[in-house]
């Protein structure tokens, strides 16, 4: 973390030394006066110029995979982490590890949980979200396709008995591919029913 110190006429013009030497922005930058401005003898004489310690604050993404690396290595794993941006997202990709179904978890509870966390981390007093999603060998696409076989299976089953059924509990993520997976089938809808780690799916015969 490299600390710079700048002088200038006023803060003002201290605080924009410092951006343009950092080559950073506004609202990435941190300081603290070390001394206020002084007018000497006819504005002139004896004057001392505003001074500041400045450095650009950490990456909050930076700081949310190095916290995820952290992580997955105490939980004995060594992974490597890829990161891509695009607007909607974040991923983080991992890759390497001996045991991927450790940090996957039954029906990627391990994997959520390591997600819900690094979110933390990367918005913990930031003022605009950013959504970090994690997958590890495009579990995510293997499990997404999983639901939509699941939803089929279970709304032909209802059409053909006529009678409701109910999927195991999902997280939110989950429970939208399978209302996406349904709502154009005829004679069946979704609701979401119960609450918390509960929360769940019952498809419902329309007739």
């Amino acid at each position: 973390m490299t600390y710079i110190t700048v002088s200038g006429k006023t803060i003002e013009e201290a605080i924009a030394k410092a951006i343009t030497e950092l080559q950073t922005t506004r609202e990435q930058l941190s300081y603290r006066v070390l001394s206020e401005p002084k007018k000497g003898f006819l504005g002139i004489i004896g004057s001392k110029p505003a001074r500041i310690e400045a450095r650009v604050l950490p990456d909050s993404v930076e700081l949310a995979q190095t916290f995820l690396q952290t992580t997955v290595s105490l939980m004995g794993q060594e992974t490597m982490i890829t990161r891509t941006d695009s607007n909607q997202k974040i991923l983080f990709q991992l890759s390497g590890s001996d045991d991927s179904g450790r940090l996957i978890g039954k029906r990627g509870q391990t994997l959520e949980s390591l997600e819900y966390l690094t979110n933390l981390v990367c918005n913990r007093g930031e003022q605009k979200f950013r959504r970090i999603e994690l997958d590890i060998g495009d579990y995510r696409e293997r499990r997404k396709q999983t639901l939509e076989q699941l939803a089929l299976r279970v709304a032909d089953k209802v059409k053909t008995q006529k009678q409701a059924s109910t999927l195991e509990p999902m997280n939110a993520l989950e429970r939208k591919i399978v209302h996406e997976t349904l709502k154009s089938v005829h004679r069946v809808e979704t609701k979401s029913r119960g609450s918390g780690v509960n929360r769940h799916i019952v498809v419902v015969y329309k007739g």
